[in-house]
């Protein structure tokens, strides 16, 4: 029996995008009679407790049921601290007080560009009393991991073989909480999670968590990683496209059911118009036959 998860973060309501991907997660899990869980992601979240309940609501309203209490990241600092502390014991760790703006000067400096978001290295190679310089400077101190320029393969079930040489990346921020990439592999491997469901604007960051889960022991899940919903400009949906709240659509006469037969439509599993509930939606569930490519949505009126 597999265990699927579906982790927002509670920065805001959950538009359509978000809501397609919990469906796609919560079928999957679903479909093999799996457990699945839900994760808030509110390590850099401000008033999250508002947004937690308005998410939680609109994923019943859906029809969208979870097995066992909503985990928070921001109640699992041990945790994250004992994994950081393991890779630090074996010297995969360094202190970095790198700046934003140091970091984009160095990827641009005459040696030449770094890839894209990627660290260039600076601190890697500080000594102890350099080290303790920058501190005395008053300077934040984060905790990057040595990853020593390793590439990482990923399978991922519909886009293939994905390969990425990893960088230096961040294991805890500046401010003593831990970093993106560290939490989630240790919360989905605390959690049994063997199937990770989400967006394919995600798969850059997988190397990165693959490599962690080698470095500590951990299982890797299996990874399916689905297109975006994309607005009728072709960028990622947001809120200047209008209507993509379960609270938006309602107010133009979409209620939960005629949603669900929306995303149904958009992922081949219903005919234009129609309304279904959840159950009917798992019921014509056929991972295989769903689409490659994003979903572009126009809200209603537009």
């Amino acid at each position: 029996m597999s265990t699927g998860r579906f982790a927002p973060s509670p920065s805001g309501p959950l538009h359509l995008g978000n809501l397609r991907t919990a469906l796609l997660a919560w079928c999957f899990a679903r479909a093999g009679a799996g457990r699945f869980l839900v994760r808030m992601e509110d390590l850099t979240t401000e008033a999250a407790a508002d947004h937690e309940a308005a998410q939680l609501a609109d994923l019943a309203a859906v029809g969208i049921d979870h097995d066992g209490p909503v985990v928070r990241q921001s109640e699992r600092a041990a945790a994250h601290d004992a994994a950081i502390a393991e890779l630090e014991r074996a010297g995969l760790t360094y202190p970095c007080f790198c700046s934003r703006r140091e970091i984009r000067e160095a990827a641009s400096a005459p040696h030449g560009p770094a890839p894209e978001g990627a660290y260039p290295g600076t601190c890697a190679g500080l000594t102890p009393a350099e080290q303790e310089r920058r501190r005395a400077e008053g300077r934040r101190e984060a905790t990057r991991l040595r990853a020593g320029g390793a590439v990482v393969a990923v399978h991922d079930a519909a886009l293939g073989t994905h390969e990425a040489r990893v960088d230096d990346f961040v294991l805890r921020r500046g401010d003593g909480v831990a970093a993106y990439n560290l939490a989630v592999v240790v919360d989905d491997a605390d959690a049994g999670v063997d199937q990770v469901v989400r967006g394919d604007d995600l798969l850059a960051t997988t190397p990165r968590q693959v490599l962690l889960q080698e470095l500590l022991g951990l299982p890797r899940p299996a990874y399916h990683h689905v297109p975006l919903v994309l607005g009728p400009d072709g960028e990622r949906l947001s809120k200047r496209h209008g209507a993509v709240t379960l609270a938006d659509l309602a107010g133009v006469g979409m209620g939960a059911r005629a949603v669900l037969g929306l995303l149904a439509h958009s992922l081949g599993l219903a005919g234009e118009g129609e309304h279904l509930d959840a159950p009917a939606v798992l019921s014509r569930f056929d991972p295989v036959a769903l689409p490659r490519g994003p979903w572009v949505f126009t809200p209603p009126g537009r």
